[in-house]
């Protein structure tokens, strides 16, 4: 029997385990997949069924199968599952059962010790019927622990033997529950001083409102309700699901359902619509508007402002929704981290637990992440003149690597045959202030749009070597182009990666501060300024003549910002001077 001790995020939606190796936590897939769906079934012939294969028949026999079970523990009330009555108890157990032989087969062994997570809120009642699953499934509960304690672990906080106490806000948005937990570490002590939120919030509320609007449109175009058919329903609400999900990365979805549903006729009827990011967060901007109202709550009961926060993490599937990084940067002035997968956190976490209860030595975890925002030029057109220089990043700096994303973006003007593409690496809104990676021409567009403009995506594809793919297409399909670059990258341990966010914020502090006012410069200075980026970007360039073209940039900048042409026009003859002997 090992002595190993397994840590579990026992999940309302998804479930995962996880193990201590050669001093590092890894997930142990199950059934080839990193998360088990949270989901138990019976098939006809009364075989058991468990995670995919139980999520997929719930569509066509929801009366043989069970979901969301977790928000039941502890509540006194039973479930029926193909005729027979279960305790809330009994299905969880069926869900650790099925992790434990998962962890087996991975370690060639039975690991009969565990961690289990449960979310802060949760009362003894609720902690003791999990612990009772965990007996159930034949495992020795060593520790019930709180998910946002696991989350802060798993980012290697709470593990230091001395320092400052840490206070760390955990936003924890998951497929069917959502908190906010204020925790306070210092050293191996950890509080959870505060918590907020909502059990019944989370990504199924965000599928339920899109797969509404679905329905909502198949009703009045048909007059017919796929929401009294259950099949058809389980359909939607499944593309409703991986579109919500397909949107965290690209900005459009096609949801394409083939027969959902008859005509009177017997013809049949299909859904194909596209769905637009912004729409989606349109849907379900009330529902994360209402997710700040916890995070000022817990504030409130732990007597603390924002400004007396030292990190936010970022946990749960349904945090990977661009909308939700945005919300909470504005509301609380700093960004989040979301290095660590946030599916993954929890367990992850839980194995950091298990290892110290196990005794094992434990290494800070190492992720590989891009130490710089990746993203493009654009420009707007406003008062009739034209506004370029602006970065817009795809990729922000600290993402986990590989990672892909993609925005769309359309011409200035109609008819615009050609997009000069320049991808820069850094973090100044100015993009000429950036790195330049390299550029290419996207030219023949044809437009797209009843206005006369070109809608075309570009799609940005970072590896774990670093190597950025950018690929851009057509909105219409009808051309698309590809180039490689290099961009940098990092292996870096999440809590390095925090002290690096504190000296990269004062370092741009000032640089946030100028692009307010920005500065629009005349073509040939604006070229000039360009042609000095990409010297700059030369990693060859003598330092000494670097520093020198880096300093007249800068006055060219300083004297453009108070009006003075005059400076300007002699700054910009010196950095002529300077760029030709740069370039001899």
């Amino acid at each position: 029997m090992s002595n190993k001790v397994l840590g579990i995020d026992l999940g309302t939606t998804n479930s995962a385990v996880a193990i201590i190796e050669d001093g590092q936590p890894h997930i142990i897939p199950v059934g080839g997949e990193r998360l088990l769906p949270s989901v138990v079934g019976l098939d006809p012939e009364g075989g058991l069924l468990v995670g995919r294969h139980a999520y997929n028949q719930w569509g066509v026999s929801a009366e043989r199968t069970v979901r969301s079970v977790k928000r039941l523990m502890g509540s006194g009330k039973n479930v029926e599952m193909a005729g027979t009555t279960y305790t809330p108890q009994e299905i969880s157990a069926f869900i650790l059962r099925r992790l434990r032989e998962a962890a087996a087969a991975y370690l060639g062994e039975d690991v009969q010790r565990a961690v289990i997570t449960v979310p802060a809120y949760f009362n003894e009642p609720q902690r003791q019927a999990t612990i009772e699953a965990g007996e159930i499934a034949g495992l020795q509960v060593e520790r019930i622990l709180n998910e946002p304690t696991a989350a802060a672990l798993a980012y290697g906080y709470g593990r230091e033997s001395g320092g400052q106490p840490l206070r760390v806000l955990v936003y924890d948005l998951g497929g069917g529950t959502f908190d906010v937990s204020i925790i306070e570490l210092d050293g191996e002590i950890v509080d959870v001083i505060a918590t907020a939120g909502n059990n019944h919030l989370g990504g199924d509320d965000f599928d339920q409102r899109l797969a509404d609007l679905l329905a909502d449109e198949f009703e009045r175009d048909h007059k017919i309700d796929l929401r009294q058919n259950h099949q058809a329903w389980a359909r939607l609400f499944r593309a409703a699901e991986e579109a919500k999900i397909e949107l965290s990365s690209v900005p459009y979805a096609t949801v394409n359902l083939e027969y959902i549903a008859s005509d009177k006729k017997g013809r049949p009827l299909h859904i194909q619509r596209e769905i637009q990011r912004e729409e989606f967060e349109g849907l379900i901007s009330d529902l994360l508007d209402g997710t700040l109202d916890a995070i000022d709550q817990a504030l409130t009961d732990a007597n603390l402002e924002a400004g007396d926060l030292d990190r936010v993490l970022l946990v749960g599937g349904s945090t990977r929704i661009p909308a939700v990084w945005s919300l909470i940067t504005e509301h609380l002035e700093r960004e989040p981290h979301s290095e660590i997968d946030p599916d993954a956190a929890v367990a992850l976490g839980a194995a950091v637990q298990a290892g110290i209860v196990g005794g094992e030595e434990i290494d800070a975890i190492l992720v590989d992440v891009t130490p710089f925002s990746l993203g493009i030029e654009t420009a707007t057109f406003r008062g009739g003149r034209i506004k370029d220089d602006h970065f817009v990043p795809l990729i922000r700096r600290n993402t986990a690597v590989p990672v892909q994303k993609s925005e769309m973006f359309n011409t200035i003007f109609p008819g615009q045959q050609a997009i000069h593409v320049k991808v820069y690496q850094g973090e100044s809104s100015v993009a000429s202030q950036n790195v330049l990676l390299g550029d290419f021409m996207f030219d023949e567009l044809k437009p797209n749009r009843s206005d006369g403009l070109t809608e075309v995506t570009v799609n940005f594809q970072l590896d774990i070597n670093g190597i950025l793919n950018v690929t851009v297409i057509d909105r219409a399909g009808r051309k698309q182009v590809s180039e490689q670059m290099k961009a940098s990258r990092q292996r870096l341990s999440p809590e390095d990666i925090a002290q690096s966010q504190a000296k990269l914020s004062l370092t741009y502090a000032d640089a946030d501060e100028t692009d307010e006012d920005e500065v629009v410069f005349d073509p040939g200075v604006h070229a000039l300024l360009e042609r000095a980026a990409k010297v700059l970007a030369d990693p060859d360039v003598d330092p000494e003549l670097a520093g020198d073209i880096s300093d007249v940039m800068i006055a060219i900048r300083e004297a453009a910002q108070e009006g003075d042409d005059e400076a300007v026009e002699e700054r910009c003859d010196e950095l002529i001077d300077l760029l030709f002997e740069a370039e001899e």
